[in-house]
């Protein structure tokens, strides 16, 4: 059970990308919030300027479908998983803590990026081409991606390196999604060789 009675009836909730597990947002919930999240699988808050409930995206249509919902070890505060619909933060980026570029927070955009090709083929498009071309096409494309890796770190400058390194992961990125596995499914197999 939740413990609204230490904030007096509110409780903060970390909302996170469950792709990419970007934090976009914290909010306030109260009970009915919380309710209203559980039922309708989407996020709801209590607005403490406003004293009024406010369903995120409810204006903008934006909203944030919930995947998962955890309590905290003194359940007290919520952590949210969402598949967001669009921009959290009401000026128009991904996330209230401004754009992230590094980390699994830009290789989860680009893994969406990547699906969403995969799904609608727009033409025009390289990664289009590769998906039409089958593993046989992508795996060539890996293969000769990697190679220039090897030789940008034998003779080429770091910049160099860095350019073939990234063309590799893009292209590593298509093989995953492809096959239907996705980067976090490597972070997993990494994090269970810990140690």
């Amino acid at each position: 059970m939740i413990n609204f009675e230490k904030m007096k009836g509110l409780i903060p909730a970390v909302v996170q990308d469950v792709a990419t597990r970007e934090v976009l947002m914290v909010g306030f919930m109260n009970e009915e919030a919380y309710e209203r999240t559980r039922v309708t699988s989407e996020v709801w808050f209590w607005s403490r300027t406003k004293q009024r409930l406010w369903k995120k995206g409810e204006t903008s249509g934006n909203v944030l479908q919930v995947k998962e919902l955890w309590e905290d070890c003194d359940q007290d505060t919520l952590l949210i998983l969402v598949e967001p619909a669009g921009p959290t933060c009401h000026t128009g980026k991904r996330s209230c803590f401004g754009e992230t570029f590094r980390g699994m927070g830009f290789l989860g955009a680009l893994e969406r990026c990547l699906e969403a090709r995969k799904k609608d083929l727009p033409s025009g498009s390289y990664t289009t081409s590769l998906y039409k071309g089958g593993v046989e096409a992508i795996l060539a494309k890996v293969e000769e991606e990697s190679l220039e890796v090897l030789q940008a770190a034998r003779v080429e400058t770091k910049q160099r390196l860095k350019e073939e390194v990234a063309d590799l992961v893009y292209h590593l990125g298509v093989l995953l999604v492809f096959q239907g596995l996705s980067f976090e499914d490597v972070m997993e197999e990494l994090e269970k060789r810990k140690g």
